[in-house]
């Protein structure tokens, strides 16, 4: 049960990274229906492409950005979004089938079995988040909304960490429910405030504020963008306007960087020398996230880059949710044992 959940837990990372090429390549509204199960075959004739090319031209995004797109084009678009959802559907049955065979012969902890029902339920309500969220584009927008977008990108790291969480489990045993090393509590506010630097990601992913102010440290020059608000209140502008969630980001990914040394030196000081390892692993992967934001920004967000980056989060992601069990079992060594150590 380790290996099929380490596949799953494969799968999702694999349709964060094509949903990222997906939107980065305006193709996700190219599909303007939902057909979860008829919808996994592609047209297979000439007429059968014309409808859905002539579906695809009554939606906004046809007439006010693409207007006079050739077939190939359209294919292009099509194929991106039709590969995302096709890889999504096999993952619900690569998810569901092993899930049915470990139930029916008794093979799944008992203690586990309500979470892997939760896991199943996560999946199907992606599903529909996903074509809420396209939805959001096909009447009076050019894209998808980024509050949707991030309630979808959120969604896949939850069923990330929920997976990576069982898994570890099902592979070492259970973690301590009752007597947690006081490292869980800042291991686990870590591994949160990396999902809130992702969901922050979205924002700018939605708003294609990567574009602007390719400089780096300053915008421009300066510390702090002059059109910060984009004329907005200022509770809109902190989600709507693109100075402010491309700064919101910046400033969170150095919130981040320090925490993430503070909490490596917690780790090292710890005396668990797991933890100790992990210190290592988390700074490296950090830093280097970092430094490819940083590059990604500069170049104005092509696409190998901009998926490069949503690789190096989702790794930061499995390292800190990785840290944050092991440290849930983790016991930390009296201060003269670690000092002498």
């Amino acid at each position: 049960m380790f290996w099929w959940l380490v596949i799953i837990a494969a799968f999702v990372c694999a349709m964060i990274v094509v949903g990222g090429a997906t939107r980065l390549t305006d193709s996700g509204l190219s599909i303007t229906d939902w057909r979860p199960v008829t919808g996994a075959i592609p047209p297979l004739t000439q007429e059968g492409w014309e409808r859905e090319l002539e579906r695809y031209r009554q939606i906004p995004q046809y007439q006010e950005i693409n207007r006079g797109m050739s077939m190939s084009d359209f294919q292009f678009i099509y194929w991106w979004e039709w590969g995302h959802r096709q890889l999504g559907r096999t993952l619900g049955l690569v998810y569901f089938l092993p899930f049915v065979f470990f139930l029916w012969t008794g093979r799944a902890p008992r203690r586990l079995r309500p979470r892997l029902w939760v896991l199943f339920a996560l999946g199907g309500l992606q599903g529909a988040i996903g074509w809420w969220m396209v939805s959001s584009g096909l009447t009076e927008r050019v894209d998808v909304s980024q509050y949707r977008l991030a309630t979808h990108l959120s969604m896949a790291f939850v069923i990330l960490g929920l997976t990576l969480w069982t898994a570890l489990e099902l592979r070492y045993g259970q973690t301590r429910l009752l007597v947690r090393s006081p490292l869980f509590k800042w291991s686990a506010v870590f591994w949160a405030a990396v999902l809130f630097q992702i969901v922050l990601g979205a924002f700018v992913a939605g708003l294609n504020a990567g574009m602007i102010y390719t400089t780096w440290p300053g915008f421009n020059g300066q510390l702090w963008p002059e059109d910060y608000l984009s004329g907005l209140p200022l509770w809109q502008a902190l989600f709507e306007s693109r100075p402010a969630v491309q700064l919101q980001h910046r400033w969170a990914a150095y919130a981040l960087a320090a925490g993430g040394v503070a909490l490596a030196l917690l780790w090292r000081r710890s005396g668990d020398v797991i933890m100790g390892r992990f210190a290592i692993v988390m700074l490296a992967v950090l830093f280097a996230q970092i430094v490819l934001g940083i590059i990604t920004l500069i170049n104005a967000a092509p696409l190998g880059l901009s998926l490069a980056h949503q690789a190096g989060a989702m790794v930061l992601f499995l390292v800190a949710g990785a840290a944050a069990w092991a440290s849930a079992r983790a016991v930390e060594q009296p201060a003269g044992r670690v000092a002498a150590s």
